[in-house]
């Protein structure tokens, strides 16, 4: 068996031109661009990496962006006074607060400081809520991104996917996205016992651990549609939380790394500043 590749290339490059469409037709009629504002701490370089690759994404779609770069040292009350400050700035569509944070940081108040209807990685109990309860709201980025490659696939209903890992950014949405479509959920996290034989029985893997290598063909059964979630630098080259080279003549499809899921989940933020964008303009 030759796995099928699933990028998320082609598919985030259609969503990223709907998006330019949209916004380039909203100023033509006089409106101003949608506006993000990134709040970077530190010098973490994944993490500048990450913000240098959201600003290139939005200067292509038409979106203005501006970066806050704090130091390591900001204290909680700075933050929340900027983050404050942006919430009641009109001009400003949507607020991403880069994670991780520096550890004397509170992650979960400083999230949770954020407008909801500015919130475009979803991360604020509001918006995590809406996904829960399947009301409107902006959605996380990634689980989008991978509910799109999955719905390229195949319908989820009835099928059994198991999901290693569960965090506000991928597992905890993914789970409820994937219910809600039908699909039959299981978890695993670091508590569970015996996870491969867990994994193996799963019609579809999602793997977003954050553990370079962790799942080899030992976890999945012949067939499976494999969706690695993680992403590890190692000089020069990426890799993920799956041994793709062990894993691909056992899967259906497995998306790559790098070019799987990453190019949705920056997609989808630009989509989800257009939403945040359109329902501030009213």
């Amino acid at each position: 068996m030759t796995a099928k590749k699933l990028e998320g290339t082609k598919l985030a490059k259609a969503i990223r031109l709907e998006t330019k469409e949209a916004v380039q037709s909203r100023v033509s009629q006089g409106n101003r661009a949608p506006s993000l504002s990134v709040i970077l701490i530190g010098d973490d370089p994944a993490s500048k990496i990450y913000v240098n690759q959201k600003e290139k994404a939005c200067h292509e779609v038409g979106v203005h962006s501006k970066i806050y770069h704090l130091p390591t040292t900001v204290k909680q009350e700075e933050l929340e006074h900027l983050i404050k400050t942006l919430n009641e700035d009109a001009s400003i569509d949507g607020i991403l607060l880069q994670l991780p944070l520096p550890q004397h940081l509170n992650r979960s108040q400083c999230l949770d400081m954020i407008r909801p209807s500015k919130d475009v990685d979803g991360l604020t109990s509001y918006n995590q809520g809406a996904v829960l309860t399947k009301i409107d709201g902006l959605y996380p980025c990634t689980p989008l991104g991978i509910m799109e490659l999955l719905n390229q696939c195949d319908s989820l209903v009835g099928k059994k996917v198991v999901l290693v890992g569960y965090s506000l950014l991928v597992g905890a949405p993914l789970s409820s996205m994937l219910i809600h479509s039908g699909a039959t959920v299981t978890v695993i996290t670091k508590n569970s016992l015996d996870s491969p034989s867990i994994a193996k029985d799963a019609d579809i893997l999602v793997v977003a651990a954050g553990v370079r290598h962790l799942v080899d063909r030992s976890w999945v059964k012949e067939g499976a549609i494999l969706i690695d979630v993680g992403i590890h630098r190692d000089g020069n080259s990426l890799s993920g939380d799956v041994d793709y080279d062990d894993v691909k003549s056992v899967v259906s499809a497995v998306t790559p790394v790098p070019g799987g899921v990453g190019p949705l989940t920056v997609a989808f933020l630009l989509k989800n500043c257009f939403e945040a964008y359109l329902k501030n303009l009213i």
